[in-house]
């Protein structure tokens, strides 16, 4: 006999972006008849490069409640609205809360969430950090509620399972997801992407970058690297950042060898990687960070693009074997590193089908929407079994 829908309810500030609220439409999807699935999401957020307004998904598979959010230009004070505690008052076998569970609406959920209901916190937090009143405060009350926590990768389990307050907890290391339909090998569009530049299709191999330009993510270095590389090749850099005066004043000294380009939509963020032969994430770790995920390797992978990255945080872990990591200090292993993989096709095409093999068979979305939903169902038995 069929059993009843379980019901989720996901909760995150990011999912004002739908790119983000991806994970809600899978599992909705993934989950079938077994699962009704509902995200809550602000009507608007201040984001790091812009403001934004609640972004609408085509045939979204979830249900989605808009609430007011205040505060968003500052995350860790940040508050939801009187409609949430409306929202979680219903009955929910699982909340799934993508807030970090030391920020203010991170103790929110914990507050207002149904005591019969499944809690579960899901964390980037890759640094053993401790944190100043309220915040540490807080996080033990909202783990003290909890009933499990989901790791965004390994080296975030590594930092929090001997903690305080999730040891004590079920977890599971769950990565983020890529949508492969999305983001795939697509040389027409690419040849488009260099047209626009105008670059010749027959010219030197292009070498990218895509994210933030801000100084963790190593592009000082990688501008520092490029100039000592002997091969032939051209830079493009997509994303905006504080520290795109520098890519500019750096790219003028190079001529047509070098474009920066902002302002990308999402929908073509596919079209500039196929437009890279090459893709460098040289992540820098600082003393209050090191990389956390690293989306941009997974769409990478997805467009069938070779990567060289860092050994900073969890990039090793993403990457596995489909890429090639090079220590983040190493300025001359990273030279070599690109110019080597510059003049050998046939390396670049091992490293493209090693990286489209890795996406599909563990980044892809209907895989992590399922992982999600086989831990849900595990916390909701035991419970029950307790």
């Amino acid at each position: 006999m069929p059993r009843k829908p379980r019901k989720l309810l996901s909760v995150a500030h990011s999912y004002c972006v739908a790119l983000n609220r991806r994970l809600a439409h899978e599992m909705a999807l993934a989950g079938g008849r077994d699962w009704e699935v509902t995200a809550v999401a602000p009507s608007f957020f201040h984001g790091d490069l812009r403001p934004v307004p609640l972004e609408p998904i085509a045939n979204e598979a979830c249900k989605l409640v808009p609430v007011p959010m205040r505060f968003t230009n500052r995350v860790h004070v940040m508050f939801y609205g009187k409609r949430l505690p409306e929202t979680l008052r219903q009955n929910w076998d699982v909340v799934h809360c993508w807030e970090e569970p030391y920020i203010f609406v991170g103790g929110q959920i914990a507050k207002w969430s149904r005591r019969d209901t499944t809690l579960v916190y899901a964390t980037f937090q890759n640094i053993p950090k401790q944190y100043p009143p309220p915040f540490n405060l807080i996080e033990r009350y909202s783990m003290k509620r909890a009933s499990g926590w989901i790791a965004f990768g390994r080296t975030v389990a590594e930092a929090l399972e001997k903690r305080t307050g999730y040891s004590e907890k079920a977890h599971r290391v769950i990565p983020p997801g890529v949508d492969v339909n999305l983001f795939r090998p697509d040389r027409n569009a690419g040849r488009e992407v260099r047209r626009k530049l105008n670059w010749d299709e027959r010219g030197a191999p292009v070498v990218g970058y895509l994210g933030r330009f801000v100084e963790e993510k190593g592009l000082q270095m990688l501008m520092r690297v490029l100039d000592r590389t002997l091969s032939d090749w051209r830079a493009l850099f997509v994303g905006t950042g504080p520290l795109e005066g520098v890519l500019r004043n750096w790219g003028a000294t190079k001529g047509e060898r070098v474009k920066v380009v902002t302002g990308v939509k999402h929908d073509e963020v596919p079209h500039y990687l196929n437009a890279m032969d090459v893709l460098c994430a040289p992540s820098q770790t600082t003393r209050r960070w090191r990389e956390q995920f690293g989306r941009m390797l997974l769409e990478s992978f997805a467009c069938g693009v070779s990567v060289i990255a860092s050994d900073s945080g969890e990039i090793p872990h993403v990457v596995g074997d489909a890429g090639l990591i090079v220590n983040e200090k190493d300025e001359q292993a990273w030279a070599c590193s690109i110019a080597c993989l510059l003049e050998d096709d046939k390396r670049r095409n091992e490293m493209r089908q090693r990286g489209l093999e890795r996406v599909n068979t563990t980044y892809a979305w209907p895989i992590v929407a399922r992982k999600h939903l086989d831990f849900f169902d595990e916390l909701i038995d035991s419970r029950r079994d307790y």
